[in-house]
């Protein structure tokens, strides 16, 4: 009898940054994480492999990992010197043949004061999405699974006047916080968003990812927080093919994801429908579109022993108290099987890889297991 065919899918903001290494106000940039992979020995990054180890997702996004454009002075050396080497005595290993990763808007320069503080530095919150160089907190997908790069779909310089009802900015006098020009080029993705066919059973499955800003660090002005809304429901839009019609890609492909398609959306949204300061009905008509399982919600038990008392707990998936991370599968495709987040209350096993912010990451991987069903 032929092995029944499960999936496992996680995500994992991993703080892999320049600047989550340095001390504060020391100037970054893709070459500090470079040398860190090749060094293989940053305890850091070796507890980040041992939570993947102990996890074996089949497909795994990581969120904040710097772009470095060669692979093999970047994701490879992460493979080959972390990944691929025991980080505990059970001798888990684990590896990915297959990886996708691409530019991002943060610390691109834009050319506009889009923060309104009357400086043009071309970077911080003045670069395309925040970031103090191109690439910083970059995304990177790793996969089991073969990847068809030629019908990767990238939206990263889809502009976000371009969205039907966008949610427009205004300073306190009513009038656009964006200059004109700056709001004719403004992408509407912090750093991206990409839909990546993973080819399982040779039959793609559609890896949405992004990571929306974070709805704070900003003003009365709201602009992130409005942001984060247009960058969560572009993913509401595209899955809705008679509202999809607006949205084209990086190539000028234009439409969403056709009805028939198998999905998964992965990544840190950096929002939640019941707490924190995103628009809760971005994120909330996402869970409730009528084409993803939202029927179940990843717990732990050391998200539940870390706020005691949130009733929330046990959901979230950060160290600052939120679910920001999701794992959310179609209905079409898929029976979910189980999920979880990895977090391990004290006493538990493996619990010092997130003892603290240094541990690990300031985020906990989000993990989702599918049984593949008939279509």
């Amino acid at each position: 009898m032929a092995k029944e065919q499960t999936l496992t899918v996680a995500t994992f903001n991993v703080s892999m940054e320049s600047e989550n290494y340095l001390a504060k106000g020391v100037a970054g940039g893709p070459q500090v994480l470079g040398t860190l992979l090749a060094q293989g020995n940053h305890p850091q990054i070796k507890n980040i492999a041992a939570i993947v180890q102990q996890t074996q997702p089949d497909i795994l996004l990581l969120n904040e990992f710097d772009y470095i454009e060669d692979p093999a002075a970047g994701v490879q050396l992460f493979i080959r010197n972390y990944l691929n080497k025991a980080q505990n005595a059970d001798g888990k290993t684990i590896d990915y043949p297959y990886f996708y990763f691409s530019t991002v808007n943060t610390g691109q320069p834009s050319g506009f004061d889009l923060d309104n503080d009357g400086q043009l530095t071309n970077k911080g919150s003045d670069a395309w999405g925040f970031g103090q160089y191109p690439g910083q907190y970059g995304m990177m997908l790793l996969s089991k699974y073969p990847i068809n790069t030629s019908k990767v779909r990238t939206f990263q310089h889809f502009k976000w006047k371009d969205m039907p009802g966008a949610l427009q900015t205004t300073k306190a006098d009513g009038s656009p916080w964006y200059s004109p020009d700056a709001w004719q080029l403004m992408p509407l993705s912090s750093k991206a968003h990409w839909d990546v066919p993973v080819l399982v059973n040779k039959k793609p499955v559609h890896i949405l990812i992004s990571h929306p800003t974070p709805p704070v660090f900003d003003g009365e002005e709201d602009r992130n927080g409005k942001r984060n809304h247009d960058e969560v429901r572009f993913w509401t839009d595209y899955l809705n093919p008679e509202k999809a019609s607006y949205i084209y890609d990086d190539r000028g492909q234009k439409g969403g994801l056709a009805e028939d398609k198998t999905f998964v959306i992965l990544g840190d949204l950096n929002s939640s429908p019941v707490e924190g300061n995103a628009y809760k009905e971005g994120i909330g008509n996402l869970l409730m579109h009528p084409r993803v399982d939202s029927s179940f919600t990843p717990q732990s038990a050391g998200g539940k022993a870390h706020s005691p008392d949130s009733p929330y707990a046990a959901t979230h998936t950060a160290g600052w108290r939120m679910r920001a991370d999701y794992v959310l599968p179609s209905k079409s495709g898929f029976k979910v099987l189980s999920s979880g987040v990895f977090w391990p209350a004290a006493g538990q096993p493996f619990y010092e890889l997130v003892a603290d912010r240094a541990a690990s990451s300031d985020h906990r991987l989000v993990w989702v297991k599918l049984k593949l069903t008939a279509q």
